[in-house]
């Protein structure tokens, strides 16, 4: 039998953390973060970073990984995950691939599109456009070359809406043409996938409005202006327009007061959760031994250990 990698994912705020640490506390595992925001330095408070006490009680993988002035891709993660899955192995022990990014699960299991490489001047056009016509109005050209593809975006998603121009542009073909192609994704190990969903949504929006204030108490409009200082940072850096930090770089540049930025950093992270959850009930369908599991039970993190066992039994 092959060896396996445990996948556990679900939403921001469905208890992903503390289910992995409890899992560690019982098997031999190893932490693989799949998430698109870990990966920054100093980036902790608002990308709600395990803290040192938790990632001491067992090893932590692809966190901490780049400077926030760069960028970290789908195939970055499947190159590096691939890699310690079989280092994790290689060691004896087990490896669990937790967190919320769901393109990063998708890349893994499926491999990569025949995607071109970011085209840095045609990005500056881009965005050059963007300061000066809004990104609505990109998305109304998109809608022009790929109207599929525009579709399928919010008039304001601007890391998207830049990708698909420059790929659109970059290609001269649709994206859903662009993203067919892809590479084989023979992998050397069984994927034991578990989803977390919330069987009452209101619940997990309340968890997320609390712990986006627990964010702000914590310091998140201190951090942001931190990594202003010591980096050389704009609002375009994939960095900044993760969930969080760009409500709190917008209130900081004086576009919004704080009421409003709190109010639309708890609007974009349901958002947030509301995008993964689609992307779970796509793998439901499409992914078979996918079990999923309630992340507002009481005993969630001990459902999940049973479920964990249960799959590595084979039954």
């Amino acid at each position: 039998m092959q060896p396996s990698a445990l996948l556990l994912l679900g939403p921001t705020a469905s208890g992903k953390t503390a289910s992995a640490l409890a899992l560690a506390r019982v098997l031999p595992i190893e932490i693989v973060s799949v998430d698109s925001a870990l990966v920054y330095r100093d980036m902790d408070i608002g990308t709600a970073k395990p803290t040192a006490a938790e990632r001491a009680t067992c090893p932590h993988h692809l966190i901490d990984l780049v400077s926030p002035e760069e960028s970290y891709s789908a195939a970055h993660f499947r190159r590096d995950a691939l890699r310690l899955i079989g280092e994790i192995h290689a060691r004896g022990r087990i490896p669990l691939l937790a967190g919320g990014t769901m393109l990063y699960f998708k890349a893994l299991r499926d491999g990569l599109s025949d995607l071109p490489a970011a085209d840095a001047d045609l990005r500056a056009d881009i965005d050059a456009a963007a300061a000066r016509l809004g990104w609505p109005a990109l998305h109304a050209q998109l809608a022009q070359l790929d109207p599929d593809a525009a579709a399928r975006l919010d008039p304001a998603d601007a890391q998207r809406i830049q990708r698909a121009l420059e790929i659109v542009r970059l290609t001269g073909r649709p994206l859903a043409e662009s993203y067919a192609r892809r590479e084989a994704a023979a992998l050397p190990f069984r994927m034991l996938p578990i989803a977390l969903v919330p069987s009452d949504r209101a619940v997990l929006h309340a968890r997320i409005e609390q712990r986006f204030d627990q964010m702000l108490a914590a310091g998140l409009v201190d951090e942001v202006r931190a990594l202003r200082a010591r980096y050389t940072l704009e609002a375009a850096l994939p960095s900044m327009r993760c969930v969080g930090y760009r409500q709190v770089w917008e209130y900081l540049d004086g576009r919004d007061d704080y009421a409003t930025m709190r109010f639309k950093g708890i609007a974009a992270t349901r958002q947030l959760a509301k995008r993964q959850l689609t992307w779970q009930r796509q793998f439901r369908d499409s992914w078979p031994g996918l079990v999923e599991i309630d992340c507002l039970r009481a005993d969630l993190s001990n459902r999940v250990a049973v479920t964990v066992h249960r799959l590595l039994d084979g039954s």
